[in-house]
């Protein structure tokens, strides 16, 4: 069983930078496509950005250019980090993790979720 958290969420202004981690334990993100995800208040869960095994990223169109995906595999960590951050970025933001052999839509494990807040 893999246990993610998140962190590096909070409040920040309009234009500012985060950067999110999600650490990895009970077992080794290798084997996992890692995905993050965020939802504000009254809307649905989306995808914001996913990382494939071998290290390949792929973005929502709405964070292209602002933001960034990674992995290190050693230190069992997945990053997003974040800049020129919008009003409309604020929501809570979760860290997943994809089996190799599920659809690209189905996650096994998921953070607990980091709050980000963007003052305008």
């Amino acid at each position: 069983q893999v246990q993610l958290v998140d962190t590096g969420g909070g409040l920040v202004q309009a234009g500012g930078s985060l950067r999110l981690s999600c650490v990895a334990s009970g077992g080794t993100i290798m084997s996992y496509h890692m995905g993050w995800f965020r939802q504000a208040p009254g809307k649905e869960r989306e995808l914001v950005a996913r990382i494939s095994i071998g290290g390949r990223p792929n973005y929502a169109d709405f964070v292209k250019g602002r933001f960034t995906i990674s992995r290190d595999n050693a230190k069992n960590t997945v990053y997003l980090a974040m800049n020129s951050l919008t009003f409309e970025d604020t929501a809570v933001y979760y860290c997943a993790a994809r089996s190799w052999s599920k659809p690209v839509d189905e996650y096994d494990y998921w953070g607990q979720g980091t709050p980000v807040t963007v003052s305008s």
